[in-house]
Order: structure tokens, then C-alpha cells, then sequence
């Protein structure tokens, strides 16, 4: 029964970052805002936070000054990190922005040995050259390349990895649960970028808006809508899924569900805008993915070790 419902979340959480990465393209094409479509998902994960807690689906948080503090600075990258993934998303092919994005266990290596003191092992570091490599050739091979969606999705890396250094050392006494952590989070990203969004492009996402200010039909404004709060749900959906699988399963395995996602995420965006990819492209994303899956390996058995040596 637990495998069956492991099996069940990790479809949900695939099916939700495929449909999630889907909309938010063809919204992006269509509206080319990425503060407003980033604020709006945050104002739905709000939302759904909210009537989680309203439905007693989950324990409401106890509010502290404190508590809230502790994650302030988590809300801030967070809110970074995911307006640079949806202006790289906005600038190039879905594809490669996530082969960029498999980056990230590079900047938590470096990241960790800086802030955490952490050394990674030989085996790791030597993960990291095919990641690397591969992500080098597949840049040079894509033809939808530009230096914006490249170096936002560089930094949503940086930013994300931040992140996850930054709640080792805040969250060491833990205050909210992962649930609520992030739930919170996201309520304070909707609250900071808000009026940042406002201010630098009027949020005109409303079909109203997208009529008066993209010259759309009716029709069309209405449907760009709908995709752009269901690109919403779905963001907020595959990242509460994830937190409800990481509850299931280790570390380490998360991380290998990650990778694959990633895979099946990069497949359904190429079948779905039929981008064209080069050979070489595809040789330097299939190399930094098959780097990824090892470092996740590296990861699981230097665990393995340090468990025997414990015990």
C-alpha cells in the first residue's frame, strides 16, 4: 500500500511540473510578463495554502514574530529564484532552460563547502564534470540560446541553492513544519512581489487587461487566463507534492525522482512545442542528466557509508 501511494505522488508530482512548465510557456509567449505570471502563481499557492488550513487539511501554523522572521530570508530567494526560472522560461525553449537548471547540484556543492563547511567526496566532485560538460555542450548547441534565459536560469540555481543552505542554517530549530514552511513562504513572496510587479508592468493579466493591453480577442484573453491559474495550481501542486514525498522517502531518492522528472519534463516539452534540438544539444543535456543521476548515486552511497561508520 505505502509503494502504490509513493508511485501515485511521484506520478502527480511529474504530471503536475509537466502540465506547470506547459502553461506557463504558451502564457509566457502569450504575455510576455514573467513578474505578473510569477506574482499570480504565488497569489493561487496562497490561496490553496489558505483553504488547506481553512478545510483542516493541515494543522494551521503558530504564528510568531519569531518564527516568521526565520523564514523571511527564505521568501526572498524564493521569490528570486522563481522570477529568474520563469524569465528563462520566457526567453528560451522549456527544454533547455531545465537542462541548464541540472546545474544545481554544482552550486550545492559549492555553496555547502562555503557557508556549511561541508566537503564534498571524491566521488561527488567527479559527478561534476559531466554535469558541467554537458550543460557547456548543450549550450553551444541550442538554437533558441540567449545570454537572458541562460543567465536567469543560472541564477535561479544559485538562488534556489541558496535557499536550501539558508534553511539549514535558519531552521535548525524547527519552527513550522516543511508543509507550513513552505506554505508561509509562499505568502510572503506573493506579499513582497506584489507591488514590485504592479509597479514595472500593471499587472494586466485579468482578461480585461490582456484585451486593452495585447490587442487580444476575447477568446483568446479568456483562455490565456485559464492556462495562466492553471499554471498556477500546478506550481503550487508539484511543490506540495514534493514536499509530501520527501516525507516518504530519503533524501537521496528524492533527488533521483528529481533528475528523472527532469527527464520526462525536457521529453514532454519537446513533444508539445515541437522545438527543434540539435544532436549535439540533445548529446549535451543526455550528459549532464546521466550526471546528475550519478552525483544522486554518489550521494546515496557516501550516505551508506557514513551510516556504517555511526553504527
Amino acid at each position: 500500500m505505502a509503494t502504490a501511494v509513493r508511485g501515485l505522488l511521484f506520478a502527480g508530482w511529474y504530471a503536475f511540473n509537466i502540465y506547470f512548465n506547459v502553461y506557463n510557456k504558451q502564457v509566457l509567449k502569450a504575455f510576455p510578463h514573467p513578474l505578473t505570471c510569477t506574482t499570480l502563481q504565488f497569489m493561487v499557492g496562497s490561496c490553496l495554502a489558505g483553504l488547506t488550513w481553512l478545510l483542516r487539511l493541515h494543522p494551521f501554523p503558530k504564528l510568531t514574530a519569531k518564527g516568521l522572521k526565520s523564514i523571511a530570508p527564505l521568501a526572498v530567494v524564493h521569490t528570486l529564484g522563481n522570477v529568474l526560472t520563469n524569465l528563462s522560461l520566457g526567453a528560451v525553449a522549456v527544454s533547455f532552460t531545465h537542462t541548464i537548471k541540472a546545474m544545481e547540484p554544482f552550486f550545492s556543492v559549492l555553496l555547502s563547502a562555503i557557508f556549511l563547511g561541508e566537503a564534498a567526496s571524491p566521488g561527488v566532485l567527479l559527478t561534476l564534470i559531466p554535469i558541467v560538460g554537458g550543460v557547456a555542450l548543450a549550450s553551444a548547441g541550442e538554437m533558441s540560446f540567449s545570454w537572458l534565459g541562460f543567465g536567469a536560469a543560472m541564477g535561479s540555481n544559485l538562488t534556489f541553492q541558496s535557499r536550501n543552505v539558508l534553511s539549514k542554517l535558519v531552521l535548525k530549530e524547527k519552527v513550522y513544519d516543511s508543509i507550513n514552511t513552505f506554505s508561509l513562504i509562499t505568502i510572503m513572496s506573493a506579499l513582497l512581489l506584489f507591488p514590485i510587479s504592479f509597479a514595472l508592468e500593471g499587472f494586466a493579466i485579468l482578461p480585461s487587461g490582456l484585451i486593452a493591453s495585447g490587442g487580444m480577442t476575447e477568446a483568446v484573453a479568456d483562455l490565456v487566463f485559464k492556462r495562466a491559474l492553471a499554471a498556477a495550481f500546478c506550481f503550487h501542486a508539484y511543490q506540495q507534492v514534493s514536499y509530501l514525498i520527501l516525507q516518504r522517502v530519503s533524501p537521496v531518492t528524492h533527488s533521483i525522482g528529481n533528475c528523472v522528472k527532469r527527464v520526462v519534463v525536457i521529453g514532454a516539452s519537446i513533444l508539445v512545442f515541437r522545438n527543434p534540438v540539435t544532436t549535439q544539444g540533445l548529446a549535451g543535456s543526455a550528459i549532464a542528466l546521466a550526471g546528475v543521476f550519478a552525483y544522486s548515486q554518489a550521494k546515496r552511497a557516501d550516505s551508506k557509508a557514513a551510516k556504517a561508520k555511526a553504527a
